[in-house]
């Protein structure tokens, strides 16, 4: 290995019911924490002592003070401005200078605290720690609606983003493999020279535009249930005519719009023949009873991208939400557009190269990354 990829960040992912974690250390000294995966965000933020009515979280809180590199950005600085959008940014009070937020998440969760300059550590293939001084990060003080005990890494494509901010030392480059979400095994988020995706099985896809910056945007084209094969056609002006599909870590399962969804669920339907039960939870529409021999009788899908079939293993297309009870993990969306979920891309190595454009996937097994 050459000295740059030795000294190129990585970081470990767990699954956590539903959600990825990943780890990284920050402050001076370093302090470890985690963080969920998030493709579909920019910032980095954790809950941080002083934490009034914070929800319990199984590892202490990062505490400022104890930080000699900790530096609140100020409300009247160019980076207040630049890092937030206007509705992010609550830099209205006089007795306090400092560079507030309030960012609001898709599932009505939001987090509010502190922007400031911070030193995020991560380790490296040599075990030895790779540092990013004056980071800025989210330092949430205020939790108290809030069920999430860690915070969110920003792995998204705006300003404020991991990715935006580690940005040339990474090539714009990462990769993850997000492990069986029920998974005791650990897998790799990767940077840089590490994260490229080749060799056999990858497919490539490009990365389109859409109508947010943050999001990255792919274009489905399709989707096949075994060797049936449906055409998604974007007869709508509201999805941005290049990309149609969201890719996102941060979200667990995989959303259809509804005039598609309509047509995948019946040949869904048709190709299963095990006993259909009601629904325990109102979000999923299709569930069956479990089959006696695991996965018996449920068809392949294919996600048609362009130029890129992923095949969905029938472990990633229905769960186990009760006891003897699977559930379909595509669900429809009541808006235009589609969210590819994250357990869709369980057991694939997923590259992301902002300079080429493009999204790679690799069938892997993620715990033995």
């Amino acid at each position: 290995k050459s000295k740059a990829s030795q000294m190129t960040p990585l970081s470990e992912i767990i699954a956590n019911s539903g959600a990825y974690l990943m780890r990284y250390s920050i402050g001076t000294p370093p302090f470890e924490v985690m963080g969920f995966v998030d493709t579909g965000s920019d910032l980095v933020w954790l809950q941080c002592n002083p934490c009034k009515g914070c929800s319990n979280q199984t590892t202490p809180f990062f505490d400022p003070s104890k930080s000699s590199t900790y530096k609140p950005i100020s409300c009247d600085s160019k980076e207040c401005d630049s890092l937030l959008t206007s509705h992010e940014n609550l830099c209205h009070s006089k007795d306090d200078p400092n560079c507030k937020y309030r960012i609001i998440y898709d599932d009505q969760t939001f987090t509010k605290g502190t922007l400031a300059f911070e030193t995020l550590t991560f380790s490296s293939i040599t075990g030895s720690s790779v540092a990013f001084p004056k980071f800025p990060i989210g330092c949430d003080q205020a939790r108290k609606f809030y069920s999430n005990r860690f915070g969110v890494v920003g792995l998204g494509k705006g300003g404020v983003s991991l990715i935006t901010q580690m940005g040339p030392s990474i090539d714009f480059k990462f990769s993850y493999c997000l492990p069986y979400f029920k998974s005791k095994g650990t897998s790799k988020l990767n940077f840089g020279i590490n994260a490229v995706v080749a060799g056999p099985g990858t497919v490539s896809t490009p990365l389109k535009q859409g109508s947010l910056d943050t999001l990255y945007f792919l274009k489905l084209e399709g989707m096949s249930v075994g060797s049936k094969r449906i055409e998604f056609v974007d007869n709508s002006t509201s999805i941005d005519a290049n990309g149609n599909a969201v890719i996102d870590s941060g979200t667990t399962l995989t959303f259809m719009e509804d005039n598609f969804y309509a047509k995948l669920e019946p040949e869904v339907m048709a190709q299963i023949k095990l006993e259909r039960v009601q629904s325990p939870k109102r979000y999923f529409s299709l569930c069956y009873k479990s089959p006696a021999n695991n996965e018996t009788g449920i068809p392949f899908i294919t996600a048609h991208f362009a130029g890129a079939d992923v095949v969905l293993n029938p472990s990633s297309t229905f769960i186990e939400v009760k006891d003897n009870v699977i559930c379909f993990t595509i669900v429809r969306l009541p808006i235009p557009g589609i969210i590819f979920g994250n357990l869709a891309q369980m057991n694939y190595l997923i590259g992301f190269d902002l300079v080429k454009k493009t999204v790679s996937f690799k069938p892997t097994d993620c715990t033995k990354m």
